[in-house]
C-alpha cells in the first residue's frame, strides 16, 4: 500500500502541501521576526518588503507572522473538529450496523434529521447563542458533522458482521463490545479514513467562513479568516492583505482534497 501510495502523483502531492504548509505553521515561533500582535502604527499598510516578507496590515502588524500563527489555529480546529466527528460518527454507526433492527431504525431517523438542517445555519444558529469561541467552534463543527461516516461505519459493519472471523468470535464466547472495538471498527476504517481527511478541508473552510463574519476565532488572535475579515476594509488598497491569507487557504484545502482523493483509491475497493 506504501508502494501504491507513493506512486499516486496526486496523493504525493497532496501529502507535500500538506507537510510544508503545517510545518511553516507550527514553526512559527522560530521562523518569525516578529509577534502576530505586535502593533507599530508608522507602518501600517505596507507592501511586502525585505522587513516584512508579506507587508503590513492596518495596525502595522507583520502579515508574515500572522498567516504563520494564524495557521496553527485554522489546522487546529480542523483538526480537532474532525477528530470529534469521527468518534461520535463511529459509535452511532457502529451501533447502528451491528445490532440492526429498532435501535439501527432509531440511529438512522436521527442522523435524517440532522441532515435535514442547513449545516451552516445550524452552525451560525448555534454559535450565536452560545457565543463566539474556538472551543465552542470546535465542538459545534465536529458535533453538526458526523453524519456521513456514521453512514459509513454502519455500511461497512453491516457486511463485516456476516464474515466468517466474527462469527468465530462469537462462536467462542467473545462479548458483544470487545467484537464491534476489537474486530469491525478496525476493519471498516478505510472509508472513515478518506471521509476525515476531506472533512479536515471542510472544517478549515468552515472556520475560515464564521471568523469572517466575526463568529469563528475572536480578535487578538489570529485566524486565516479573521484576517481576511480585517482585509475587507482596504481591498481596494492592500492586495496582500487578502491575497496571502486567501491562498493559505487554497493550498490547505487542496492538499487535504488531493491526499483523500488518493486515500479513497487506496483504501476504498471500487468495484
Amino acid at each position: 500500500m506504501m508502494s501504491r501510495f507513493f506512486n499516486h502523483k496526486l496523493a504525493l502531492c497532496g501529502l507535500v502541501i500538506i507537510l510544508v504548509i503545517s510545518a511553516f505553521s507550527f514553526s512559527a515561533p522560530l521562523i518569525c521576526r516578529y509577534q502576530p500582535d505586535d502593533i507599530d502604527i508608522g507602518k501600517y499598510l505596507m507592501p511586502p518588503t525585505s522587513e516584512h516578507w508579506l507587508g503590513t496590515d492596518l495596525l502595522g502588524r507583520d502579515l508574515f507572522s500572522r498567516i504563520a500563527y494564524g495557521g496553527r489555529i485554522s489546522l487546529s480546529v480542523g483538526f480537532i473538529a474532525v477528530g470529534l466527528m469521527a468518534v461520535v460518527g463511529i459509535c452511532f454507526g457502529a451501533l447502528a450496523g451491528y445490532y440492526a433492527g429498532k435501535i439501527d431504525e432509531l440511529i438512522m431517523r436521527f442522523v435524517d434529521i440532522m441532515f435535514c438542517f442547513p449545516r451552516f445555519i445550524l452552525i451560525l444558529a448555534i454559535i450565536s447563542m452560545l457565543g463566539p469561541n474556538i472551543f465552542i467552534v470546535m465542538a459545534v463543527i465536529g458535533l453538526t458533522s458526523w453524519m456521513g461516516i456514521s453512514r459509513l461505519v454502519r455500511a461497512e459493519i453491516l457486511s463485516l458482521k456476516e464474515r466468517d472471523f466474527v462469527l468465530a468470535a462469537r462462536a467462542s464466547g467473545v462479548n458483544d463490545f470487545k467484537i464491534i472495538i476489537r474486530h469491525l471498527i478496525p476493519n471498516s476504517m478505510g472509508p472513515v479514513f478518506v471521509s476525515a481527511t476531506l472533512g479536515v478541508a471542510a472544517a478549515i473552510l468552515l472556520e475560515s467562513s464564521l471568523s469572517f463574519l466575526g463568529l469563528g476565532v475572536q480578535p487578538p488572535t489570529p485566524s486565516w479568516g479573521n484576517i481576511l475579515m480585517d482585509a475587507k476594509a482596504c481591498l481596494g488598497v492592500a492586495w496582500w492583505l487578502s491575497v496571502f491569507p486567501g491562498l493559505a487557504i487554497f493550498f490547505t484545502v487542496l492538499g487535504y482534497n488531493l491526499l483523500g482523493e488518493g486515500l479513497r483509491d487506496l483504501l476504498v475497493p471500487r468495484k
